[in-house]
């Protein structure tokens, strides 16, 4: 009789190598989600979430459709970010409403991105504003 190998317990990549994490909502889901990035897009993901825990200490995390997400309780969803081939994208959902503006446009009016790339600096004070303003905004509250 032949033997199966043993499932693997390491997430799928997705597309651009995102990884596919179960939804899920706290800080555990998002850690997975981070430790399943692949190769440099790790140190941003574990960038990215330690500024957001220091600019907004009373944020909620979640892992919805294979992302995670940022909140404030009562306010909805501010922030998530995904992988993709290149570069991390930050989505502000309410980037619009943030200044200066995040540079990325969106097909969607509220919403604006940052892309973050391989050994291209972004500038994080810059992003910590932004992370305070986007968190006293009322958030998305799609579910």
């Amino acid at each position: 009789m032949a033997r199966r190998p043993a499932p693997s317990s390491a997430p799928v990549l997705l597309s651009g190598g995102n990884p596919q994490i179960p939804k899920g909502e706290g800080d555990a889901p998002v850690q997975a989600y981070i430790d399943a990035m692949p190769g440099w897009k790790q140190e941003v993901g574990r960038r990215l979430d330690e500024m957001i825990v220091a600019a907004v200490p009373q944020v909620q995390k979640a892992v919805k459709w294979n992302s995670p997400f940022y909140g404030v309780e009562g306010q909805g969803w501010f922030l998530s970010f995904h992988c993709f081939t290149k570069y991390v994208k930050v989505t502000f959902f309410k980037g619009a409403a943030l200044s200066p503006l995040p540079p990325g446009a969106s097909k969607h009016e509220d919403v604006r991105y940052l892309d973050i790339r391989e050994n291209e600096p972004f500038d994080e004070d810059l992003f910590v504003r932004w992370l305070k303003q986007a968190s006293e905004l009322p958030g998305w509250t799609g579910s």
